[in-house]
């Protein structure tokens, strides 16, 4: 039994005639998100390099959530995740984020650490 998918990205804010043009269109929306991410990390604008947010530049706090979206976004439309039933979905892209998450969490708490172990001189710079 064939299953059809679904033309339309955005739940239904564009929606195409193929499946060829369906992929154009997702790969134009992964596109203009890397080029942005391309351009922030060359750019680097000041007032996202010097405001900090949980310990962190708000420039990597936009690498980080860009990175969630593209990472998403491609499970949701080339894993074909729209089309399976809600507990699916759930299971795969919440044990995901949530795992992301937790792993940011602790490159933060380390990296803090770290930092502070080093700012007050309980271990010299030898490197």
């Amino acid at each position: 039994m064939a299953h059809e998918h679904k033309l339309e990205i955005f739940r239904g804010l564009l929606k195409f005639k193929s499946n060829v043009t369906k992929i154009w269109g997702v790969f134009t929306v992964l596109s203009i998100v890397t080029v942005v991410e391309v351009a922030l990390g060359i750019i680097k604008p000041d007032f996202l390099t010097v405001n900090r947010f949980m310990a962190m530049k708000l420039l990597n706090w936009i690498f980080i959530i860009l990175t969630l979206f593209k990472a998403y976004y491609i499970t949701w439309d080339f894993m074909h995740m729209r089309d399976e039933v809600k507990a699916m979905r759930r299971a795969v892209v919440w044990t995901a984020v949530f795992l992301i998450c937790y792993l940011v969490l602790i490159l933060l708490i380390e990296g803090d650490y770290i930092y502070e172990v080093y700012k007050n001189n309980y271990i010299k710079f030898t490197f």
